[in-house]
């Protein structure tokens, strides 16, 4: 069910890049604190491509990334990596998920730090913990 449920969202994902109506950053953020899941999802997924806007963009995916929902802390995780030095803010919260439960949550909070701070958090070093 969740592989099918994941299909059907990409699906969705894909047929509305093209139908016309782009929703702004404002409503973006609206979608990612809302209560639907689909709608949290399908923001925290398009949320990263506005890199224009990472000083709003970075602390509403911060938040995400403690979301209920795994999907949207996995994509939140992946997403703050895409900003690299501009999400330094969120490094306490990615090494807090780097002990999530959910194995690609924490392997995403772990290239997401290498990203952002590649000093101090190497892409070679393994995972560690569980």
């Amino acid at each position: 069910m969740r592989v099918r449920t994941r299909f059907v969202l990409l699906l969705c994902l894909l047929l509305c890049g093209g139908c016309g109506k782009k929703k702004s950053t404002d409503e973006l953020l609206e979608d990612l604190k809302g209560a639907q899941e689909r709608d949290r999802l399908i923001a925290v997924r398009l949320l990263p491509q506005r890199t224009g806007d990472a000083a709003r963009i970075v602390p509403a995916l911060i938040e995400a990334v403690k979301n209920k929902a795994v999907d949207v802390r996995w994509s939140a995780a992946i997403g703050l990596g895409t900003f690299g030095e501009q999400a330094k803010d969120a490094i306490p919260a990615l090494q807090a998920a780097q002990s999530d439960r959910d194995a690609r949550v924490r392997e995403a909070a772990r290239v997401a730090l290498s990203r952002i701070d590649p000093t101090r958090f190497p892409a070679s070093s393994k995972p560690r913990g569980k």
